[in-house]
């Protein structure tokens, strides 16, 4: 009788170490890009565009434009801080009780992915400007452990409106066109490549989402 209880035990043991095995082997396969490639976006529908890296269209494609802002250092970032990188960007507000923790903590995520890794960047842009200042972003970096690779933002509202809904296309307007006084709230992760091109758009609210633009982001080391 103790002689059959053993072996049910080791049996056991050995099916609960090989689900351990498959789920790590599963978890592997949610780490890897769907594609050899990535596409590329130029309007807020978010349809891919396939198109060669070497292709003279890429030329006129849609890209990020100039913009400057201040980080939590009080130190100028502009798009020539994000030259030859690739980087992640979304938006937010430090007082947000919503989705924007959630948010902060997925992008963390991909902090911790490229820890050691200086030419992946992440930008993350305050939706109320005029309330996070330099020192609430400084606060709210070091409350939450955001390293030198990640740089919280704060300029001109009208700025970074604009930027978010034309170039980032971050919000879905549903064919009505947003103001200066329509909030902008979203929980989008964009993915720009060296060039300054939309190559992904995520749910910074979905784990697995966030792991996918990591396997991107790889994808695009790459290319």
């Amino acid at each position: 009788m103790k002689k059959l209880k053993s072996v049910k035990k080791y049996s056991l043991l050995v099916l609960t170490f090989f689900m351990f095995l498959q789920c790590k082997k599963q978890e592997s396969k949610e780490l890897e890009s769907r594609v050899d490639d990535l596409p590329y976006y130029n309007e807020a529908s978010f349809t891919p565009k396939w198109i060669d890296k070497n292709s003279n269209k890429l030329k006129d494609f849609h890209k990020i434009p100039k913009f400057e802002f201040i980080n939590q250092n009080g130190k100028i970032v502009s798009d020539k801080t994000f030259d030859n990188k690739i980087y992640v960007t979304d938006f937010f507000f430090t007082t947000c009780p919503g989705i924007c923790p959630i948010m902060t903590k997925n992008m963390h995520m991909i902090q911790e992915a490229f820890q050691n890794d200086n030419s992946i960047l992440m930008l993350s842009h305050s939706v109320t400007p005029t309330k996070d200042s330099v020192p609430q972003l400084k606060k709210y970096a070091i409350e939450k452990n955001i390293g030198a690779n990640w740089h919280l933002v704060t300029g001109k509202k009208q700025e970074i409106y604009d930027l978010g809904r034309s170039s980032y296309f971050v919000e879905n307007d549903l064919g009505e066109p947003k103001g200066i006084d329509d909030f902008l709230h979203t929980e989008n992760f964009i993915l720009i490549d060296k060039n300054k091109h939309i190559r992904g758009i995520y749910n910074g609210l979905n784990k697995n989402s966030v792991k996918q633009l990591i396997a991107d982001i790889k994808t695009l080391q790459k290319s």
